[in-house]
């Protein structure tokens, strides 16, 4: 890997596109490096994942919206299936990408990166499976088009935070998925750089969509991130160039909208980030450094999660709690923890986007049932319980300079996403435990392998899907790098007639 220094520069500069960061990540892009059979695997793996989430996912509001906006936009030629229904049906590959994306995104449940930024790199499948498909590809064309959009998309998050500017993490999803499909299709560089430029320009969102009332908009973004990769990348393959240079011009997203914002009295003197990238003949490994959810929570739940299940067997009585503390990191603390100042998150009648971004609400449940369920543990009635409201409520979290400090490590070993938690029982007495990966992270205790990806995708598919098509998904899926070229429609996962839901009409 090399680190490249991205600072703003005046337009009277002229800054040469060798010297962009566009340019460099499309370079990466090009680069025909083969892909490590382990990483092959692991793509193998997510889109298992992917496939089980968004099923068990297929019927929820937001799905269902998303799908029938996609229906309308049918396409018997050049169309990608759409998760759920028969993979005759095509629709144009943005939409798939659309519908697809929600589909994966809602329950929160995939796969996760956390450094610098947030990041949910799985969301990278749908967009480029959904051209892969329409464009006739190959299993091994998919691979290498994956693998790029994860190594950029980790990449971003390694080193620049969008977080700190109140920036949503899909501007740095859009330019990795546009990337992904520019391997995928074997572009030539100046198409990718012109497409990730376009992808970043419309992607640049806010944080408004995680914080307070949290709406269906969550599983959304991914996706609209998505369907605008697929777009800009039309639009380039067209001859369509892009505002440039994106991240490093006078009045580009770094200027005004990342730190060179706070920094107007100097604004073209700092370096404000060094962005590794992997080198000319290097192999994309990062998808190696992500992880998956065993629990339908956001990600820094995990381990605290684990952690509620474990004390749980050494409390006699969860009633005679009195209070619990979480000393955690900055991130944990002020994004789902009492450090956000949302009052949503301590509210029985929030909606479930909002309770899985809840530690308190989690942490609560997951001690007193000793499980978590994607469905169950957010249902109504279980948000309301008398008991659960007053454990609860007496749930706090604060920031513990040192699980930041962790939170942020380089050094595999010590990088660490828990924390660790005070019970203060009615007696006086205490119980302290701590824990600092969740048991499916790749350092934990029960490290997620192909066949607990299985496990999970049947035990989220269970009475939606038939065996038969369960059985006939994971052959293929497990095939995938050997898929011919037109073979990637059996990727799709299909219910029986009358399993799928419609929703309200609108306008298309």
């Amino acid at each position: 890997m090399k680190l490249h220094p991205v600072k703003v520069h005046p337009s009277r500069a002229l800054l040469p596109r060798e010297d962009q960061l566009a340019w460099k990540m499309a370079g990466v892009a090009v680069d025909k490096v083969a892909v490590a059979r382990d990483v092959q695997e692991m793509i193998v793996n997510r889109v298992i994942d992917n496939a089980g989430v968004a099923i068990a996912a297929i019927n929820r509001r937001a799905v269902v919206s998303a799908r029938d906006m996609a229906r309308a936009h049918a396409k018997k030629a050049g169309g990608a299936p759409v998760m759920g229904l028969r993979a005759g049906a095509t629709v144009s590959p943005e939409w798939a990408a659309w519908a697809n994306g929600t589909a994966v995104r809602e329950l929160d449940m995939h796969d996760t990166f956390l450094a610098a930024d947030y990041s949910h790199p799985g969301d990278n499948i749908p967009p480029i499976l959904a051209v892969a498909q329409a464009m006739g590809k190959s299993g091994r064309d998919l691979v290498r088009g994956i693998a790029t959009g994860y190594e950029l998309h980790v990449d971003l998050v390694r080193s620049i935070c969008l977080h700190e500017h109140k920036v949503d993490h899909i501007a740095h999803l859009c330019p990795a998925s546009a990337a992904g499909i520019g391997t995928l299709l074997g572009l030539k560089q100046d198409v990718v750089y012109q497409a990730i430029q376009q992808a970043l320009h419309t992607s640049v969102t806010f944080r408004q969509s995680r914080k307070g009332e949290i709406s269906s908009w969550k599983a959304y973004a991914p996706a609209h991130a998505g369907k605008l990769a697929v777009e800009a990348v039309d639009r380039c393959m067209r001859g369509e160039g892009a505002p440039s240079p994106i991240y490093e011009g006078e009045d580009s997203v770094i200027a005004w909208v990342l730190s060179g914002r706070s920094n107007r009295q100097d604004v073209y003197g700092p370096v404000y980030y060094q962005v590794p990238l992997p080198e000319p003949g290097e192999a994309k490994r990062a998808i190696m450094a992500t992880y998956t959810k065993e629990h339908s929570a956001e990600y820094q739940s995990q381990a605290l999660i684990d952690l509620a299940f474990r004390m749980r067997e050494r409390i006699a009585d969860v009633g005679e709690i009195a209070r619990v503390v979480i000393h955690t990191s900055h991130h944990t603390h002020n994004v789902i923890g009492t450090g956000a100042n949302d009052p949503q998150k301590m509210d029985p009648a929030a909606s479930r986007e909002t309770l899985d971004h809840s530690i308190m609400y989690s942490f609560a449940v997951a001690l007193q049932d000793g499980r978590w369920h994607h469905a169950d543990s957010y249902a109504p009635k279980r948000a309301r319980r008398a008991d659960t409201v007053r454990l609860w409520h007496r749930i706090e979290t604060r920031e513990d300079p040192e699980w930041t400090r962790r939170y942020h490590a380089k050094d595999p070993d010590e990088l660490a996403f828990g924390g660790r938690v005070e019970i203060t029982f009615r007696d006086g007495s205490t119980l302290v435990d701590e824990l600092g990966v969740a048991n499916a992270h790749p350092n934990g205790a029960r490290p997620f392998a192909r066949e607990d990806y299985i496990r999970k995708f049947r035990t989220l598919t269970e009475g939606i899907l038939p065996a038969r098509e369960a059985n006939r998904f994971l052959e293929v899926a497990q095939e995938l790098p050997r898929l011919k070229a037109g073979e990637l429609g059996a990727l799709n996962v299909a219910l029986p007639a009358g399993g799928l839901r419609t929703g309200k009409p609108g306008i298309f």
